[in-house]
């Protein structure tokens, strides 16, 4: 993706996107047991096995909290939008294939990539397109934590001004 033109605010315009193309974001987060807290409790699930820790000690096989799952999906996205959609896409349009295949727990730190899996023009709207990412997150050991399949609409390149002189 050498010869990508960004928009203002960095990110990728649908021309842009190519098949196949990995992209290893560079951001990275340790997640910790206020994110778990906070986000557990402003979308009301009260599951002891991301919020109890003496539940977790005594009645789980992990023995401490994990990481709240959709927390950690968000994330994963929300680490990959700096390099790809950041002011370019106009919606999500779905997220299919969300694997969770290892445990987070507080003090992990995570990093992501993200692929260009496929993409196409849209047939309703000329200005826009759709293209399908594959996000993957792993912890600081390599460990696969989180997987998803996005389909994002996104946007066209805008018309070059025409100015005359």
């Amino acid at each position: 993706m050498a010869d990508v033109v960004r928009h203002k605010r960095g990110g990728i315009y649908f021309e842009d996107f190519q098949v196949g193309a990995l992209i290893e974001h560079g951001l990275t987060r340790t997640v910790t047991q206020m994110d778990n807290m906070l986000f557990s409790n402003m979308t009301l699930n009260p599951q002891p096995l991301h919020i109890d820790a003496h539940f977790c000690a005594t009645e789980t096989e992990w023995g401490k909290p994990l990481m709240n799952s959709l927390f950690t999906l968000g994330l994963m996205i929300g680490i990959s939008v700096n390099d790809t959609t950041v002011g370019t896409t106009i919606g999500n349009l779905g997220m299919t294939d969300v694997l969770f295949p290892a445990p987070l727990f507080e003090g992990d730190t995570i990093n992501c990539t993200t692929e260009i899996a496929a993409k196409r023009e849209s047939r309703s709207r000329p200005d826009a397109g759709i293209v399908e990412f594959v996000h993957k997150a792993y912890k600081q050991d390599g460990t696969l934590v989180a997987q998803c399949r996005r389909q994002a609409f996104m946007r066209r390149r805008p018309a070059p001004d025409t100015v005359a002189v």
